[in-house]
């Protein structure tokens, strides 16, 4: 039996499959928040600053992750976003190796530190950002909605 290898890369552009593949994981991620079109999805993809990651076995997407890298006077920032693995996949080292490519990919942009967020109900995640290195921090984190 062949072990079948996930590889990362990154979207660089917007086909049927990768709109129908955001249309199947972002339910899984969030049920406030449509997936989105083929117009949003563009926009991110020609971001300077947003990075989608694509965690793919034999050219199925199995999970997806924004790396958004940014500079501001205190030097360059990054953050991970709407990290999903698809329910069927979970388990099977896809969200660390998500993870592993955008920690990578933000050290190589200059990058000193990478945060995310996660809800304390998403024990699995929570255990993988820890044996990541990722520390949970001391802070306030506020949100206004528009």
């Amino acid at each position: 039996m062949t072990e079948q290898r996930v590889e990362i890369r990154e979207a660089t552009e917007v086909d049927d499959a990768l709109v129908a593949a955001m249309a199947r994981l972002i339910p899984q991620l969030s049920s406030s928040n449509p997936a989105p079109d083929r117009v949003a999805l563009s926009v991110i993809v020609e971001s300077d600053s947003s990075i989608l990651l694509l965690a793919e076995e034999q050219g199925e997407v199995l999970g997806a992750m924004t790396l958004v890298v940014f500079r501001i006077p205190t030097g360059v920032r990054a953050w991970i976003e709407d990290v999903v693995v698809d329910e069927a996949a979970r388990g099977r080292g896809v969200g660390e190796a998500l993870n592993r490519v955008a920690i990578q990919r933000a050290r190589d942009a200059g990058a000193r530190t990478v945060d995310l967020t996660s809800r304390p109900s998403r024990e699995a995640a929570n255990r993988l950002y820890g044996r990541l290195g990722f520390k949970l921090r001391d802070t306030n984190v506020y949100r206004l909605d528009l």
